[in-house]
């Protein structure tokens, strides 16, 4: 009995902290070789303007590759979106400013990877 009261406590605890951890947004970006700099640059820019238009973004970062194991793939570009909770995602996702950005961007990309997760400490 006392073993059960202690995983009931230790998956409520979990799931609460699920529930309260950040949702984090990872969007990788190979563009085409015949992208330019200035066009790379422009959305890399954009990206970052976007995350101050939409207020469910609670934080922002990127960079660029900078990894010496050769495993990217071509991906040169991490951007890391915070949300406070998947709700936040759902109304980034659809968000007029998040589509102009996207039909910015699309002409320029090769491939893009998407992983999304709750943050787990």
């Amino acid at each position: 009995m006392k073993s059960l009261l202690l995983a009931l406590l230790f998956t409520m605890t979990t799931l609460a902290t699920a529930a309260d951890a950040p949702y984090r947004h990872v969007v990788f970006f190979k563009f085409k070789d015949n992208a330019s700099p200035e066009q790379v640059q422009a959305i890399e820019k954009a990206f970052g303007e976007l995350a101050k238009k939409i207020d469910t973004v609670k934080g922002f970062e990127w960079g660029t590759n900078v990894s010496p194991e050769g495993l990217n793939d071509g991906f040169t570009h991490c951007f890391l979106v915070t949300f406070a909770d998947k709700a936040g995602l759902q109304v980034y996702l659809p968000h007029a400013e998040h589509q102009a950005f996207v039909a910015k961007l699309k002409p320029l990309l090769e491939k893009v990877c998407v992983v999304d997760f709750v943050a787990q400490k």
